[in-house]
């Protein structure tokens, strides 16, 4: 599936882009970088939503979500967009997207208290903190919980 109201294609991902998003995840996330077995995971169990953004024939952003239909919640289980490919809008078209795509009223996400620009992101996008995780990452720091209430789309 490719959306085409975005600058650059969405387009659903598969098990096949397990190593440009193993690549992606390392580049983005470091030390908090899922093993491959999770990437492995999010490329394949059924029910999760996983797009990601090309360019120039190569994955420069990706997303998974999970439509948690019994918590009537969509997780977002992460997002990264390349370094040089940030502030373009890929971002915000691919989190667009996969709240689309699991058509949940609420929808929730986890993020470094120090992202700064993630944050300032999702606040733009209509997050706002609900929670915080203490110690929730690999180096001790907190995550904090953001959730967007929207309308389903169908």
């Amino acid at each position: 599936m490719k959306a085409l109201t975005h600058a650059f294609p969405i387009e659903s991902a598969t098990w096949r882009d397990i190593k440009a998003l193993d690549r992606l995840e390392k580049t983005c996330f470091g030390d908090d970088a899922w093993p491959l077995i999770e990437l492995l995971g999010v490329l394949a169990f059924p029910g999760v939503v996983r797009l990601k953004a090309v360019a120039d024939g190569e994955m420069v952003g990706f997303i998974a979500g999970d439509a948690r239909r019994d918590w009537h919640t969509g997780w977002i289980l992460t997002l990264g967009v390349l370094p040089n490919w940030r502030r373009r809008g890929i971002a915000d078209a691919l989190l667009e997207e996969c709240e689309h795509q699991m058509n949940m009223k609420k929808v929730r996400l986890t993020v470094r208290r120090a992202n700064l620009p993630a944050l300032s992101l999702y606040q733009k996008l209509g997050y706002s903190q609900v929670e915080v995780w203490p110690k929730y990452y690999h180096n001790g720091e907190d995550g904090l919980v953001l959730e967007k209430i929207l309308e389903k789309t169908n």
